[in-house]
């Protein structure tokens, strides 16, 4: 047995169907009577369904319903100045990545307590990590004040999720607990929780496709998400996960659907500096036959998703200053950053190529 270290994340986690209603217990457990409610603009249905939940319990200080995508910081400096407007004592935030980020940027700003409602399988109110972007750019930093204080896991928010976001959603989940696999700081707790992760989410988001109303499909794929998001937030992430950022936040392109099409394509980069981790991860994935990129490269066929970064709009010559900004800064990384192969397997991910392990 390796040496290692092991320090969980705190904070509460409620898991079940029906759980949004337990909010006013879990604001008058904190002894909280005046929260902030945040959406994006598309899930303001849901912040006012959390609204209504409150009732007569407490005073909504607000519903802020301006979440974005990459967490700008011009719409955190705006949402922090209607927080405190409004008196605010608390943040539920009720959403994926772009709307528990928000959350997470406000509540490091003002201390003030969060409670995460995630509705999609993004595993953002897991970690104490936040993304942000300014003028173009998107940086990430630790802190264990950003970790939601409470986290309500409800399988009946996830029951309409469509098809096509549940499934780039997972995959995006599955990344976290893919790159955990060959992380610095891994430990036999996380490969655990990464491997058992996968294997929830690989069996499940075909059967969703299949059959969207699927309960136990759905409440296998959240709680699959719900580990993968702590291995997000526990152990370093690596080469995929920077690439994502460098993508999303330079080219704007859609968060989850962009780790789904370069996940496969990472793991392929990686493969051959880290062939204990991919054997874990195979076994954990359904058809791999003991590889585990061709078993990504299957199940992304399962779920129908969009393979190309040319299909969510970046354009071939913006390939070249991808791999640049990828190749920019130092980070850990199994294998060595190198910009001809970075730069192909960024060429393979915009071309909507089936990844290979021969980069």
């Amino acid at each position: 047995m390796e040496a290692f270290e092991y320090s969980p994340n705190p904070g509460r986690v409620v898991f079940n169907s029906g759980t949004i209603k337990t909010l006013p217990e879990e604001l008058k457990r904190l002894h909280l009577a005046k929260p902030i409610i945040l959406s994006t603009p598309e899930q303001v249905d849901q912040a006012k369904n959390v609204e209504a939940i409150l009732g007569d319990h407490v005073e909504v200080a607000g519903i802020y319903s301006n979440a974005t995508m990459h967490t700008p910081v011009e719409v955190t400096d705006d949402a922090v100045k209607f927080a405190s407007s409004r008196g605010a004592d608390s943040i539920i935030s009720i959403g994926g990545g772009s709307t528990i980020g928000l959350g997470k940027a406000i509540s490091i700003r003002t201390s003030l307590h969060h409670l995460a409602v995630p509705t999609t399988y993004a595993g953002s109110e897991m970690t104490p990590i936040l993304g942000e972007t300014r003028d173009g750019l998107k940086t990430t930093r630790s802190d264990p004040k950003i970790l939601p204080g409470t986290v309500i896991y409800d399988v009946d928010l996830t029951m309409t999720l469509p098809v096509w976001l549940s499934s780039v959603s997972g995959i995006n989940a599955i990344a976290h607990a893919a790159e955990a696999l060959y992380a610095q700081q891994r430990n036999p707790i996380i490969e655990l929780m990464a491997q058992e992760g996968v294997r929830a989410l690989a069996s499940s988001l075909p059967e969703i496709v299949a059959t969207p109303d699927s309960r136990s499909a759905r409440s296998q794929a959240l709680y699959g998400a719900w580990l993968c998001g702590i291995c997000l937030g526990s152990v370093g992430m690596s080469i995929h996960h920077k690439l994502c950022h460098v993508l999303g936040g330079s080219f704007n392109l859609p968060h989850a659907q962009t780790h789904t099409i370069i996940l496969p394509h990472a793991i392929a980069y990686n493969a051959p500096e880290v062939p204990e981790a991919m054997e874990k991860l195979a076994k954990a994935l359904p058809d791999a036959d003991g590889d585990a990129v061709k078993g990504l490269n299957i199940l992304l066929s399962k779920l129908k998703v969009q393979r190309g970064l040319r299909e969510l709009g970046m354009k071939e010559s913006d390939v070249d200053v991808a791999a640049d900004l990828a190749v920019r800064n130092t980070y850990w990384n199994p294998r060595k950053i190198e910009r001809d192969p970075i730069r192909e397997l960024i060429r393979r991910a915009w071309a909507g190529e089936e990844a290979r392990s021969d980069l």
